[in-house]
């Protein structure tokens, strides 16, 4: 086969090294740096984050970035491909092996052996949990990861080619114009107008309805939990509807019980926003703190979460989600931690007293349409309700009566009923 685009290149033999890495510098100005296999900084990446950071990205966007650009380095670095000499070939390569390449597996230096437990759960036939309902991930890359892959990599390519300091034409194009023609020349003004171009490489990405954790389920879950800590976590996280991150930078400051409030910094705007809580919340949550009085900093800058083994330190998302992880596991279920943020929303939108528009305000949603997805009906509910439907009409469900201002001789002649 012949890589120079008559024919297509061969990837099924294809072996991709886990060269290189994305490493945390802990530096304020460069929180990532994305190094080669030598250990060398590779330079683009690096114009990229900067340019990331001065358009007010957080570090989180860079290591979202960091890991789609590691994988197209290492599949570059695979063909013996420049990251400037690639062309739409490699473009198209890329993203077809994303959808049946199996991802690495890495080990936890907690369990070397494999067995650190899994949220997947127990499968179905059908490959999703058998507790839960929802799709169990497995060796392959999802389509959101690839379609995430895709756009990160058409912006790092649109920024060098502006900034002239990489090809002359990206590899990741736009999608083809169906038709030529001034672009919604017969647009009618009210209508909304339709989204932009996708990427040309962009697989279809199905939209999930968002996942409830029921009552009885979330029950068994809370119960599952070992430490005030987490019970005061996981109350607060489903009573307030706040991300998992935002929760976990709160600090001892942002704490008001009195008021019965938590003060949280959105993900998105960047603003501080008090959330209300559940009383029990803050009752888990001077539980906890009684238990480390005396053996963490109390100053009110100090982190309020902190890992519950020695040394102490403060609480990060991946220790939060292990924790989870671990509650799962003891289910045999695979709920996330954005569930939890799920929950809190399908039980507020419930609520006829509560309007969506504070519903609204209290998630931090920019549109009011994405809080409106919570207003749709759950599976289960759906489920019950018609298992239900079907009960009451094998037990006590009779044929609807005909109305009475029919004459008798034409429901006989339209029925064929006998005279008797």
């Amino acid at each position: 086969m012949t890589d120079d685009g008559d024919m297509p290149r061969e990837l099924s033999g294809l072996v991709v090294p886990l060269l290189g890495s994305l490493e945390a510098t802990g530096d304020l100005f460069e929180p990532y740096r994305l190094v080669d296999g030598d250990g060398a900084v590779v330079v683009p990446v690096a114009a990229f984050f900067a340019e990331l950071a001065a358009c007010g990205r957080p570090a989180t966007t860079q290591r979202s970035y960091g890991m789609d650009l590691l994988r197209w380095f290492r599949f570059l670095w695979a063909l013996g491909v420049g990251w400037d000499q690639a062309t739409r070939i490699e473009a198209r390569d890329f993203c077809r092996w994303l959808q049946v390449a199996v991802k690495p597996h890495r080990r936890h230096w907690r369990y070397p052996d494999g067995d650190a437990p899994q949220s997947g759960g127990q499968r179905t036939a059908s490959g999703s949990n058998a507790v839960t309902g929802k799709a169990v991930r497995g060796d392959r890359y999802e389509a959101a990861t690839v379609a995430h892959c895709e756009s990160v990599l058409r912006g790092f390519y649109d920024f060098h080619l502006e900034a002239c300091t990489g090809p002359m034409v990206n590899p990741f194009p736009l999608s083809r114009q169906r038709r030529a023609g001034r672009t919604h020349a017969h647009h009618n003004p009210m209508d909304p107008f339709p989204g932009q171009r996708s990427g040309l490489y962009r697989p279809k990405v199905v939209t999930r309805a968002p996942r409830c954790i029921p009552d009885a389920r979330f029950d068994e879950l809370f119960a599952q939990l070992g430490s005030h800590r987490d019970r005061a976590l996981v109350a607060f996280w489903v009573s307030t509807g706040a991300r998992a991150s935002e929760l976990l930078g709160a600090t001892v400051a942002d704490v008001d019980p009195g008021q019965q409030l938590i003060t949280v910094i959105r993900k998105g705007t960047r603003v501080l926003q008090p959330l209300p809580a559940a009383p029990d919340a803050f009752v888990w949550l001077r539980l906890y703190q009684a238990q480390l009085a005396g053996l963490v900093p109390a100053g009110r800058d100090e982190p309020l979460w902190w890992t519950l083994r020695r040394p102490f330190r403060a609480l990060r998302y991946d220790a939060a989600r292990a924790m989870f992880t671990r509650a799962n596991a003891a289910l045999g279920s695979n709920w996330s931690l954005h569930d939890l943020r799920h929950t809190a929303a399908y039980r507020m939108a419930r609520d006829p007293q509560m309007p969506l528009t504070d519903v609204q305000w209290v998630m931090g949603h920019a549109h009011l349409s994405t809080t409106q997805r919570y207003l749709n009906p759950v599976t289960e509910d759906v489920i019950a309700g018609l298992l239900a439907f079907h009960a009451r009409q094998r037990d006590g469900g009779q044929a609807a009566l005909p109305a009475t201002e029919y004459r008798a001789e034409s429901l006989q002649i339209l029925f064929g009923e006998d005279e008797s």
